[in-house]
């Protein structure tokens, strides 16, 4: 359910979108209001000949960045996911990057961990930085706060979800199973990954969880009342440069491609270099990807 709803960019503000247009003029006005706030502009990507056009339904990518900002601290991109969708092969491929990957930070000329791209430039470094890296174009991005993410949390009355690991994270005890959590453990919940086995793949999931729940859960018609709460978290804590009518027509000619979706890890391993541990990626896997994903944006 989650690979669906993130295909169809969902995080909280594209599900407000698709409720919107099914609940009347007042909610939409709204949302169309939300959008430019949230809307933030990038220099377009040079790796294309020309500009993304979904109304002609290009193949698109998208970098989701959750971003773990705290007061007085720029963050880091303890998230980083690609989306590629394909309306004309009708498919979706997810690739998460781990917060560790060792690569080239574009603008700082360096080599570091691919998350340290947003602290030294931001979203566009972050994108300049992905973008050699796989060596394919970012179209778009989203990038949500994972420290206001809770501010949602609460609007919406909380959220459950299936606890897969029995573990305690910043005194509270997160038992296996169904659990309902209110934002300040959602948050706690995402940021745990020091006692998981999986490591920062266990985090993106739960986070993935997390969002998923508080899409499912904001668009309750029980939860109208709560569109102002909602919206002004999401102005807090949501940007993006999709346009409203993008996201209309994403939603609207792009939806056959979550019926083949496929999700993937880039594969590496774990390595100390200096003292620093880093998530070392092989080139031919690299090269592999990116051939993969070239192929699915009908790149040369």
């Amino acid at each position: 359910m989650w690979k669906k709803i993130l295909l169809r960019l969902g995080f909280t503000f594209i599900g407000l979108v698709v409720v919107a247009s099914l609940t009347g003029f007042y909610i939409y006005h709204q949302v169309e209001s939300t959008g430019k706030v949230i809307y933030q502009p990038i220099k377009k990507t040079t790796r294309r000949p020309e500009p993304v056009n979904v109304i002609k339904k290009d193949p698109f990518s998208v970098l989701l960045l959750g971003v773990d900002k705290r007061e007085g601290d720029r963050g880091r991109s303890d998230s980083l996911m690609i989306l590629t969708v394909n309306p004309n092969t009708n498919t979706t491929k997810i690739i998460s990057i781990p917060r560790d990957t060792r690569t080239v930070i574009v603008g700082k000329n360096k080599v570091d961990k691919i998350n340290h791209a947003y602290a030294f430039g931001g979203v566009q470094m972050s994108i300049n930085t992905v973008e050699k890296f796989l060596n394919i174009p970012i179209d778009y991005y989203m990038e949500v706060n994972m420290e206001g993410f809770k501010d949602v949390v609460d609007a919406i009355g909380g959220v459950s979800v299936d606890n897969a690991l029995d573990f305690w994270n910043d005194g509270v005890h997160f038992k296996k199973g169904s659990i309902s959590l209110d934002g300040q453990d959602a948050l706690s919940f995402t940021r745990m990954r020091h006692d998981d086995p999986r490591g920062d793949f266990g985090r993106e999931e739960r986070q993935r969880q997390i969002i998923e729940a508080v899409i499912h859960q904001g668009a309750r018609i029980e939860n109208l009342v709560a569109y102002n709460d909602i919206l002004k978290s999401i102005q807090n804590n949501l940007v993006t440069n999709f346009t409203i009518q993008e996201i209309f027509n994403i939603q609207k000619d792009y939806r056959q491609a979550g019926t083949n979706i496929e999700q993937e890890q880039l594969q590496g391993s774990g390595e100390m270099i200096k003292g620093i541990y880093y998530y070392q990626v092989p080139e031919k896997n690299r090269l592999a990807l990116s051939s993969e994903l070239r192929k699915q944006l009908e790149l040369k």
